[in-house]
């Protein structure tokens, strides 16, 4: 974000903006990429910044926002590599956007459905081997907290796999086979 500040164009209009998507985060400022470079050119070697705004560029650099003239791209392209992140760079006519690729969340939904169904079957478990057993108990021996137990008892009864006989007190839970 603090490259987009510094390089942006303050004569075009529009503004710098982060757009966040499923998939990825994007990151913008108008003005457009110096014509006789690609950003590959700052990945694979030293440039020399061509600087938009010297000031706010000395500014940061004297704040420690950047480290010096030019690596700005490196820099990111670096950091990301390093940590698996896909990202891209690309030259617009009205400006410069920088692209994130989020890893897929499938895999965390997947995984949290997963172990709410593990939960699911534990306290069908604990209710086969006590009948009258407490939303408090359930809690206590799953760990989970007492509205998580009832979110789970609404989802079981949902799925038309659980049945409360009798009241809340006295009664006792009954799984339908």
């Amino acid at each position: 974000m603090v490259n987009s500040l510094c390089h942006r164009d303050y004569w075009q209009p529009g503004s710098n903006y982060i757009a966040i998507y499923k998939n990825r985060i994007e990151i913008s400022n108008p003005g457009p990429f110096p014509e006789e470079f690609e950003p590959e050119d700052y990945i694979k070697s030293e440039k020399e910044s061509i600087l938009r705004n010297p000031l706010i560029a000395n500014i940061l650099y004297y704040s420690k926002d950047i480290e010096r003239w030019g690596s700005g791209i490196r820099r990111i392209y670096n950091e990301c590599s390093k940590n698996g992140v896909k990202v891209e760079f690309r030259k617009r006519k009205t400006g410069f956007t920088v692209v994130f690729y989020r890893k897929e969340i499938k895999t965390a939904q997947k995984t949290r459905e997963k172990t709410r169904e593990k939960t699911r079957e534990k306290i069908l478990q604990l209710i086969t081997d006590n009948p009258r057993i407490t939303t408090r108990e359930l809690s206590e021996k799953t760990g989970i907290t007492i509205k998580g137990i009832e979110w789970q008892i609404k989802k079981l009864k949902s799925q038309k796999l659980l049945k409360r006989i009798g009241p809340a007190k006295g009664g006792y839970w009954k799984i339908i086979e």
